[in-house]
């Protein structure tokens, strides 16, 4: 029988902190405030503004946390506006925030929920304060190495081959030979309107390629989102693929070690396309503590299987007296 999400519910207490640099994380708390804490982590980057994973806790349960991460939501400064610069936008700025919100609300440890970019940033976080941590559940397992969006960007349209060529033809002639990730984001930062605008719809239609197959999910799910969010989703997104995240190749892999003890479980769909199941795979035997679950229904924005798997496992790490 399928497991139902929780009803909605409202946040108890919300606000902007402060994390320096001239940002503020917009932040969130809801369920029962003597609750196990629990973070969610969203995806993206820049993927912000979501309210619907606190219907995946028990709100008599859990403390559920939610967050926006930097330049997306309602954190603020906001990179759907071009002027807003983002070199202070990077992997260590959100797991200092992570820090800074933690301690904000006085929570010793918490479980990490996060999916997509948010497994990448739950990992990198958890292996940089372990102690902090009390159990993770991820879905739709990435590590952001170079070879995952090299794959993404490049490796899998040779399953999709016109929306990959729509999607390599948008960049300059000189350019499409090279590193697409690295034109775009020159585009989407170029001081033309028209250009930035180009440049963001064309990378949501080569997203929504990868996942048009998907029809348990959500197809078409990058495009669907207002104009300053979209812009903010791809400025980032492409900000940090640039980058390799700002992490060493492999590194989240290689450190999995400092994981030990964490009782996780990974589930990844099976009919995941941008993200296929290598990268969960080559994590659940980097950590033993790991249960790695494969869906084989799903792809990379969910299934009611997936749903389910999801719900099961933060349940499973519910308290057990309240």
């Amino acid at each position: 029988m399928a497991v139902q999400p929780f009803p909605p519910i409202e946040p108890t207490e919300s606000g902007l902190l402060d994390v320096g640099d001239g940002q503020q994380i917009y932040w969130e708390v809801s369920g029962n405030p003597a609750g196990k804490p629990a973070l969610v982590v969203h995806g993206g980057p820049g993927s912000g503004g979501k309210r619907g994973a606190r219907r995946m806790f028990d709100p008599a349960a859990y403390r559920i946390v939610l967050f926006d991460q930097r330049g997306c939501g309602e954190s603020r400064p906001h990179a759907g506006d071009p002027a807003v610069g983002l070199a202070d936008n990077t992997t260590e700025h959100l797991i200092a925030d992570m820090e800074r919100l933690r301690e904000h609300l006085g929570i010793d440890k918490w479980l990490l929920f996060g999916g997509s970019w948010g497994s990448t940033l739950t990992l990198a976080y958890a292996e940089r304060h372990p102690g902090r941590v009390s159990e993770i559940v991820i879905s739709g397992v990435t590590t952001t190495r170079p070879e995952e969006t090299q794959w993404l960007y490049h490796g899998v349209g040779r399953l999709i081959p016109g929306p990959w060529e729509a999607f390599r033809d948008a960049v300059p002639a000189q350019e499409r030979d090279g590193n697409l990730v690295a034109a775009y984001n020159r585009l989407l930062n170029s001081p033309d309107a028209p250009t930035r605008e180009k440049a963001a719809l064309d990378w949501c239609a080569w997203e929504d390629a990868v996942i048009a197959h998907e029809v348990l999910g959500h197809p078409g799910a990058y495009s669907d989102r207002p104009d300053a969010d979209l812009m903010a989703f791809v400025r980032i997104c492409a900000h940090y693929f640039a980058h390799d995240a700002w992490l060493e190749d492999g590194q989240l892999l290689r450190d999995a070690h400092r994981l030990a003890g964490i009782p996780a479980v990974l589930i990844h769909g099976r009919l995941d396309l941008g993200s296929p199941l290598n990268t969960a795979w080559e994590l659940s035997k980097a950590w033993p503590d790991a249960e790695l679950q494969v869906v084989d229904d799903s792809g990379h924005t969910g299934s009611p299987a997936m749903r389910d798997a999801v719900l099961t496992a933060i349940a499973r790490f519910a308290p057990t007296e309240r």
